[in-house]
């Protein structure tokens, strides 16, 4: 990172994303933060209901003298929000994106998905300056969160494209937002937002991944590497000797199928007070899911490479986290398998004995995120004993069939929890919704055989969280997050692109923002 003076006047470059690990690609993408004076070959600017300008739109529309205001007449544009037009030749501009910012006041979340909106509508990946004063907001340092924007919506997956010198994606561009008071917007990004989008991005490139490339070994590794140097962060590899000695049958059996050896992942970055209960993140990685001998069918198993997604988002709000120097106690414990089908694999009615000492009967291999998760919670309890224990899983598809890729399903035994976990999830520009968890659906998992059957009855997605719950303690301060419909989005969102959304670090940071203790 370096302070430059440009014909644009002062700002502040800094690289899009971080090469954490071995997966991370080259991202060519540089931000700039400067005042709103602009000279660029291309601009955006933002319009408002009914074509209103602000002042500094008001000063682009006279370099063209004229021409853009007649060009936004022209094509009738009314400024709905998030609605798009791209302009061209406009002297002495080679071409203006126009996205339009409707007429109610912008929240974080709308700058974000103007920003977002921006970045798809730069296809063409022109170095750009974002024309940001003058917005209709009461938030501070708005640039910033248009800069958060555009760093997510534009993400793109294109490790294993063959590239050519020529190819426009190699080209080093940059993307400046324009305002006053910038330097505060800078500073906001630089220290925060940047490693916010990294740790999203991080998320979503292990959600893309070929189920090759990532296996539970391999994951580790990576993530080891992600926090390489960063203080107050320990991480922790346990391997089959270690989780053996712990009795965690039930992620052991689930592993046991594969080639690769299951794992858990803890990371633990304690910068809070040292009598200060931690929070516990625990995500499901299973690396790739065939359902084991519970085999999937062949349609759209190749997607099955992203059930690590709740593991992966751990990963990313841990850094988010670690690298703002938050001053709280955080873990993160990430149970990774393979769920494969082969001659050592578990059978249905097979019998695993977990951590706790409870056993769970196997009604379906294809169940197998429950399982990882009974001895991951198990050991956050035991070892950390947090005061808010999150769980996050691509766990059923009841989950996806209830909510589509709206709303990521949100339980918990306590329905103010509930609310607060709405609000700051619209807030954060991810949804939850709550389904119910009662004591039919713990009736609905007795065994014959075990102390709890791992499946059986609906709605599957109550019925996987009474199996989990079944290993929360009673007082406990719990949410489960059930994102098997927002993980991978068939069409692309302002701030989330086409296939992996990298869904749960934007919500998990924003839980962990608002239950740091006070000082």
């Amino acid at each position: 990172m370096r302070l430059v003076i440009s014909k644009i006047g002062f700002g502040f470059i800094l690289s899009c994303l971080l090469a954490y690990s071995a997966y991370a690609q080259t991202n060519s993408t540089q931000f700039e933060f400067a005042d709103v004076a602009t000279s660029a070959e291309h601009i955006a600017i933002f319009v408002g209901k009914d074509g209103e300008l602000s002042k500094a739109v008001t000063n682009i529309n006279a370099k063209t003298k004229g021409r853009l205001e007649t060009a936004l007449k022209d094509a009738e544009f009314e400024g709905k929000f998030g609605k798009k037009l791209h302009l061209y030749g406009l002297a002495p501009f080679k071409s203006i994106i126009v996205v339009g910012t409707g007429e109610d006041e912008l929240s974080v979340r709308q700058l974000r998905d103007l920003g977002g909106y921006v970045a798809q509508a730069n296809s063409n990946h022109h170095s750009i300056s974002v024309v940001g004063d003058g917005l209709n907001t009461a938030v501070e340092q708005s640039a910033a969160q248009l800069a958060f924007g555009y760093a997510l919506g534009s993400y793109s997956f294109d490790k294993y494209k063959t590239k050519t010198d020529d190819d426009d994606k190699n080209q080093t561009r940059t993307i400046s937002f324009h305002t006053e008071g910038f330097e505060a917007a800078k500073d906001l990004f630089e220290n925060d937002l940047r490693h916010l989008a990294t740790g999203v991005n991080f998320a979503r490139d292990m959600g893309t991944e070929p189920g090759k490339s990532i296996y539970p070994e391999n994951y580790a590794q990576g993530v080891r590497k992600l926090f390489k140097g960063i203080d107050n962060v320990k991480v922790e590899i346990m391997g089959v000797a270690q989780m053996k000695r712990k009795n965690m049958g039930a992620l052991l059996g689930v592993g046991q199928g594969s080639i690769h050896d299951p794992r858990l992942v803890i990371v633990t970055y304690m910068s809070g007070a040292s009598d200060e209960a931690p929070i516990a993140l625990v995500g499901k990685g299973i690396t790739f899911d065939t359902g084991g001998i519970s085999l999937k069918p062949n349609s759209g198993q190749w997607q099955m490479k992203s059930d690590l997604s709740g593991a992966a988002a751990v990963a990313g709000t841990l850094y988010a986290v670690a690298k703002r120097g938050d001053k709280v106690n955080l873990v993160g414990v990430m149970a990774m398998a393979e769920n494969m089908p082969s001659g050592d694999a578990i059978r249905p009615g097979d019998v695993l004995k977990t951590m706790s000492g409870k056993t769970i009967e196997v009604i379906s291999t294809d169940a197998e995120g429950r399982l990882v998760l009974s001895d991951a919670v198990t050991y956050a309890q035991e070892e950390y004993d947090p005061r808010l224990l999150i769980d996050i899983a691509t766990l059923t598809g009841s989950a996806a069939r209830a909510m589509g890729e709206d709303y990521a399903v949100v339980i918990t035994r306590d329905w103010d929890l509930a609310v607060d976990m709405m609000r700051i999830g619209k807030a954060a520009g991810e949804d939850v919704w709550p389904l119910p968890l009662n004591k039919n659906h713990y009736k609905a998992i007795k065994s014959d055989i075990a102390d709890i059957k791992g499946s059986g009855g609906n709605p599957g997605a109550s019925i996987g969280a009474a199996v989990i719950g079944t290993f929360i303690d009673e007082d406990r301060k719990w949410v489960h997050l059930d994102i098997a419909g927002v993980d991978w989005l068939k069409k692309a969102r302002p701030t989330t692109p086409k296939g992996h959304a990298g869904w749960g670090v934007r919500f998990l940071d924003a839980v962990v923002r608002e239950n740091q203790q006070a000082e």
